[in-house]
């Protein structure tokens, strides 16, 4: 008997399927919800919190399983199938993290550092682009701790180094950097596939969709990479044999390559 194939898809969110200035993805959101209805599992991969995610199911009648906080923690894998935990929890809470921040931080770059929790809402609406009634959520952080670094790049590799050798990580976006534990998308989305290739019978097809830097080691392990339109991030420095690249930015761009990768399924 020949095996069922399962697609899941694991898509990041903001520039990828959601406009980077509206965070909408409205003139796709039929054939996102087209796929859906196809047994197609669609898992954000983001970099967002699990309220936002969370928000983001409710408002758009979605019940998507996801991963939140650039792999901090796995939630709703239980909608997958009964067996899978509704929870997991990868990486140290904000307070450890911010703790092993504060030991292993010299005052002179802690100078150069802008921690977007500390700001008053007007600023941190300017920096995150959010409208208001989204700012709660995405400040409503578990696992990691948002920056602005406001030195040069140099700076910022030093910096960068100083954390990975005290067990932390940045994770850089699209607007903001973020201080994480020792954990990425691509680690979490492995965690789930292990866990889900554990309860399904079927042949599990992966397809990564993202548009920036926090996004390549995610689409890098998976069948068909996809790679989204983004005028701020050089997609010719990434070196991905299969690599599917759009033309057009989110959220149009994110059906072109899904499209595209479908047909090569």
């Amino acid at each position: 008997m020949k095996q069922k194939k399962q697609i899941i898809i694991f898509t990041d969110l903001d520039g990828s399927l959601l406009d980077k200035d509206t965070f909408e993805f409205n003139e796709i959101e039929d054939y996102f919800r087209e796929l859906i209805s196809k047994g197609i599992k669609i898992i954000p991969n983001s970099s967002k919190t699990e309220a936002e995610l969370l928000d983001f199911n409710e408002q758009n009648n979605l019940d998507l399983s996801f991963i939140a906080e650039n792999g901090s923690s796995i939630h709703r894998l239980n909608k997958i199938h009964q067996n899978l935990p509704d929870k997991i929890i990868i990486s140290r809470t904000i307070d450890e993290i911010r703790n092993i921040y504060e030991e292993n931080i010299s005052l002179d770059f802690k100078n150069k550092i802008t921690h977007i929790l500390e700001l008053e809402i007007e600023k941190q609406q300017k920096i995150l682009g959010l409208p208001l009634d989204k700012i709660k959520l995405a400040i409503k952080r578990n696992h990691s701790i948002p920056i602005k670094f406001n030195g040069t790049e140099s700076e910022k590799n030093e910096f960068t180094k100083i954390l990975k050798n005290s067990g932390l990580t940045i994770q850089t976006g699209g607007r903001i950097i973020n201080v994480c534990d020792n954990v990425n998308k691509s680690k979490a989305m492995s965690r789930a596939l292990q866990l889900i290739r554990k309860q399904l019978d079927d042949e599990i097809i992966t397809i990564g969709v993202g548009d920036n830097e926090n996004d390549i080691e995610m689409i890098k392990q998976t069948d068909y990479p996809c790679l989204v339109k983004n005028e701020n991030f050089d997609s010719s420095l990434i070196n991905i044999d299969n690599l599917i690249k759009s033309d057009e930015p989110s959220p149009k761009g994110w059906s072109d390559v899904i499209k595209t990768a479908l047909q090569k399924i």
